[in-house]
């Protein structure tokens, strides 16, 4: 059995205070590797110690013998396991674990205290408990989560308690460091976002270009290797062509998926610990629920989800005898486009609720930037790389052409991002209605500025006032017009009154 740290005791006393003030539904976030095996069952025994039923609550069948595992490790025992045919099945034990699969097709066992891991994977059955007089509606319901950032959580839970952060973790020696390196950039132009993330079938074409494939297996035999690897493709057809082609240059290399048996992946495990599995390359299965000794991804899955980048990278974040640190291969560009893992959950402050509509909190992060001549993905603001000593210069943005001097526009990404979206676009419609223009100027403007069509945004109307930051901007937008920029533009410019 582990003890509690001084920061987990203070975590599950802030817990502890939050239910004592009438708070009965709670999320608990701790980062990937923060010891959520003891936070969890100390969270288990303070109920027992207080004769209450607990139920844990695990998202895939798949964690049902893990988590039994963790808590007899913890000294729990007195554990029931819903699941058919399981060897633990006893409903008089006071503590009964089982998967949301499971519960919804039966009828829901009595518990004091509810706790359901892994929150963010979000079932509607959870909200429908929630919300059910003698379920779960004045009962303690906790979730856990190191990426609580699932829209539908602030309809259901009431308060956010942060445990601590990755950064504060690596800081203390909790967590591994990591380095990155942005190893190539597919063309992702013209990939359709569903739900917030890649559509996978473009995806998978895009990024099983032999040319990339192959880039993907030669950088790591030449960085990589000697490393635990861990190799998040996009789906079957690319997980196995990265899989042929790693076993094609001599790479010992397993695959895994969800059709992959629990025996398959008992042994896959065995054989990426004794070194004989250099690399596992998967399609999502690898994303949650393991501890293993991991010391190089490779991001061959683009991603534009904040939860699932933070919970690949928490994979590798764990600690282990002889690890300096985590290298990152990223073949994505999705550090480019998010930002550090480090300081993503730095800035989700609350819960969101279903009806939020709120820009990406990476829209805040200044992204880092990557040296020219290594690929290092350095901090912003860092002129000289720490890996190659490659000192960044600042070019002039000016080009000389025959007969006129053209600037070279630089994308000021770091502007935009202080920038409130759904704001600006309410105005924009505002300024078109006061001109008696059609709102589709205002949209061509916002994709102008942004690069993006406002299509999100149906439900925004008109802005009762126009800030002066919108009316200048429109002004600069007049004056590159009449220089020439515009003079073919469909939209006309806005004429100041």
């Amino acid at each position: 059995m582990r003890s509690l740290r001084e920061d987990q005791t203070e975590a599950l006393n802030n817990l502890r205070a939050a239910v004592g003030e009438g708070d009965r539904h709670i999320v608990m976030q701790a980062p990937t590797g923060y010891g959520k095996t003891v936070l969890s069952a100390e969270l288990v025994n303070r109920a027992r110690m207080k004769d209450k039923k607990v139920l844990f609550i695990v998202p895939a069948i798949s964690l049902i013998d893990q988590t039994v595992e963790m808590f007899n490790g913890q000294g729990i025992s007195d554990i029931g396991v819903i699941q058919q045919n399981h060897r633990q099945t006893d409903g008089c034990m006071p503590v009964q674990v089982a998967s949301v699969q499971t519960l919804q097709r039966r009828e829901m066992p009595p518990a004091d205290v509810v706790v359901i891991d892994e929150v963010h994977r979000w079932s509607d059955a959870y909200g429908t408990w929630m919300q059910t007089p003698g379920v779960w509606w004045e009962k303690p319901v906790i979730g856990l989560s190191a990426t609580p950032w699932h829209k539908v959580l602030g309809t259901y839970f009431k308060r956010l308690i942060k445990a601590s952060t990755t950064q504060e973790l690596i800081d203390k020696g909790l967590l591994s460091d990591f380095k990155v390196y942005a190893s190539s950039h597919p063309d992702l132009d013209g990939v359709r976002t569903v739900q917030g993330d890649y559509e996978k079938g473009e995806l998978s074409r895009r990024m099983s270009k032999v040319k990339l494939v192959a880039d993907i297996i030669e950088t790591w035999i030449e960085q990589g290797r000697g490393r635990s690897t861990l190799c998040f493709a996009v789906d079957r057809t690319h997980a196995k062509k990265l899989h042929e082609q790693f076993e094609a240059r001599g790479v010992r290399t397993a695959y895994q998926d969800a059709f992959t048996t629990p025996n398959g992946r008992a042994e896959i495990k065995r054989g990426f610990h004794d070194g004989s599995i250099e690399v596992v390359v998967n399609i999502g299965t690898l994303t949650m629920g393991i501890d293993w000794d991991v010391r190089c991804i490779i991001l061959a899955r683009p991603t534009k989800s904040e939860m699932l980048f933070v919970q690949i990278m928490g994979r590798g974040l764990r600690t282990a005898p002889g690890k300096d640190f985590l290298l990152v291969l990223d073949h994505t560009s999705t550090h480019s486009n998010l930002g550090f893992v480090t300081d993503i959950d730095v800035n989700h402050t609350e819960l969101l609720a279903d009806t939020d509509r709120v820009a990406s909190v990476t829209d805040r992060i200044r992204l880092p930037k990557e040296c020219p001549a290594c690929g290092f993905l350095k901090a912003p603001g860092m002129s000289k790389c720490p890996m190659c000593q490659h000192v960044t210069v600042a070019h002039c943005t000016i080009e000389q052409t025959p007969g006129e001097l053209k600037e070279i526009e630089r994308k000021k990404k770091e502007e935009r991002a202080s920038i409130d979206r759904r704001v600006f676009y309410a105005e924009l419609l505002a300024y078109a209605q006061l001109k008696g223009w059609k709102p589709g100027w205002a949209a061509n403007v916002y994709r102008e500025r942004f690069e993006v069509w406002p299509n999100a945004m149906k439900d925004v109307r008109a802005a009762p006032a126009i800030s002066r930051d919108t009316k200048n901007w429109i002004t600069h937008r007049n004056i590159a017009w009449v220089r020439g920029k515009g003079r073919n533009a469909r939209w006309p410019i806005a004429k100041e009154d």
